[in-house]
This record gives structure tokens, C-alpha cells and sequence, in this order.
């Protein structure tokens, strides 16, 4: 299973329903989220923390779309992050700032993105040109597929932070699930 997975991963672009046990598949039907174990490629893994979510949005892929790629709303949409801007736009690249709040603290940190509108895919590098406070690496894309009940949903990260792992390990993860079910909630206020 995880020999599967990991090709799935270095093959690029997500595929449709990628290699989910029977049970995985039910519950992905049923509307659940499932995290998967799963790093995406385009970085050094090692001391990094992340994983794949996979989700069926019922809904079309350019209301998904568009709720990926309106990077000053993602304020809220990220745990933890309070503010998002955009630096600078254009065709095929967003420069954001983020700052993501824990406790009394905050952090800010600069991300690239790299829109693919007519494959559906938002791949994402930490700019290491900039100041990034908390982060000393992140990477990721999501990736929207069709689906026989709506859109196949997959997001993926790594991260390594400043911070030691065991601190930040649950919050990675959990996050990529928080932020699935955020996505989720906007895209069918939205409808």
C-alpha cells in the first residue's frame, strides 16, 4: 500500500482516487476526509512533516477553482492564518504574504504560486528570497480531478519549521484536513 503511494506521489499530478483501500474509498463517499501519508514531490523530505488529504467536493471545479486561487481570502480558510496578500500577480505566479497567529505571536512568511487553470492544479514553494519567520521550507499543490459525485479534492504540503518537529507534527496534519473541510464550506456557501 505504501509502495503505492509513494508512487502515486513521484508520478506529479495527483490521480483520480489514488490507490485507497476499500474502507478509505467508502469513507471518502460518505464525505470524509482522508489523510494519507503521503509527502509531495518537489522538495527534501527528510526532517519535513506533512502528508496528502483527498476529499469529494460536490461541487463544479472552477467553483473550487476560484476559491483556491483567491489568495487574499485565504485568511481563515488556513488554520491559523490572520492575514494573506498578495505581493504580486500575474499570469502563471502570485507572490503572497501570509501571517499565521499562534497564541499572542505571529509569523510572517511568502509563498509562490504557480496556477495551472487549465489543468486545475495551484503548486505552491515557499519564496526563500524573502523572510519566512516560523518556516525554513514548505511546498505543496492542490489538484482538482472530476469525480462521479463532484470533484476529487487533493491537497498536499511538507513543511519544516524553526521549531522542533514534535511540536508542530499534529497541527500539520491536522491542518491539511481543516483546511479540506474550509475549502469545503466555502465552495458550497458560494453555490
Amino acid at each position: 500500500m505504501l509502495l503505492g503511494l509513494a508512487l502515486v506521489a513521484a508520478a506529479g499530478p495527483a490521480l483520480a482516487r489514488p490507490g485507497l483501500t476499500v474502507e478509505q474509498e467508502r469513507r471518502l463517499d460518505a464525505g470524509d476526509v482522508i489523510l494519507l501519508d503521503v509527502l509531495p514531490p518537489g522538495g527534501d523530505v527528510r526532517g519535513s512533516h506533512g502528508g496528502t488529504a483527498v476529499a469529494v467536493v460536490r461541487a463544479a471545479g472552477e467553483a473550487v477553482w476560484r476559491v483556491l486561487i483567491d489568495y487574499a481570502g485565504h485568511s481563515g480558510m488556513y488554520p491559523r492564518v490572520i492575514d494573506a496578500r498578495i505581493l504580486h500577480d500575474d499570469v502563471g505566479h502570485s507572490l503572497v504574504r501570509y501571517v499565521v497567529g499562534i497564541g499572542p505571536l505571529s509569523f510572517a512568511f511568502h509563498v509562490n504560486n504557480y496556477p495551472d487553470e487549465r489543468r486545475h492544479r495551484l503548486s505552491w514553494r515557499l519564496a526563500r528570497d524573502r523572510r519566512n519567520g516560523l518556516f525554513t521550507d514548505s511546498w505543496g499543490y492542490w489538484q482538482i480531478d472530476p469525480d462521479e459525485h463532484g470533484v476529487l479534492l487533493t491537497y498536499a504540503m511538507a513543511a519544516r519549521t524553526v521549531l522542533p518537529s514534535f511540536m508542530t507534527r499534529g497541527a500539520e496534519r491536522d491542518g491539511l484536513v481543516e483546511t479540506v473541510h474550509a475549502v469545503r464550506r466555502r465552495v458550497e456557501t458560494a453555490q
